[in-house]
């Protein structure tokens, strides 16, 4: 099984939402229908970047690191393009 960590982009604050799941469309679905309560505030979202993993483990970390101030920095500077239009 693949696992894929995704980061949305909410059109209300501009703000960054990353996760990690074995099924992308599936889980952005999730978050379009308001089932994600973390996210539901917040729509709609745009996906702009995700990364594939091997295991859930190296996912989870991938995660954790995607979601502390360095791992922030990446983000916005691995989609500079994107955010500058």
């Amino acid at each position: 099984m693949k696992y894929y960590i995704y980061v949305l982009q909410s059109a209300i604050d501009k703000h960054f939402y990353v996760g990690y799941t074995t099924d992308i469309p599936r889980r952005i679905k999730e978050h379009q229908l308001r089932k994600v309560f973390s996210t539901k505030n917040r729509l709609p979202f745009e996906l702009v970047y995700w990364e594939g993993c091997l295991n859930q483990t190296d996912a989870l970390l991938r995660e954790k690191y995607l979601k502390s101030s360095w791992g922030k920095r990446y983000i916005k500077n691995r989609i500079k393009n994107y955010l500058t239009g």
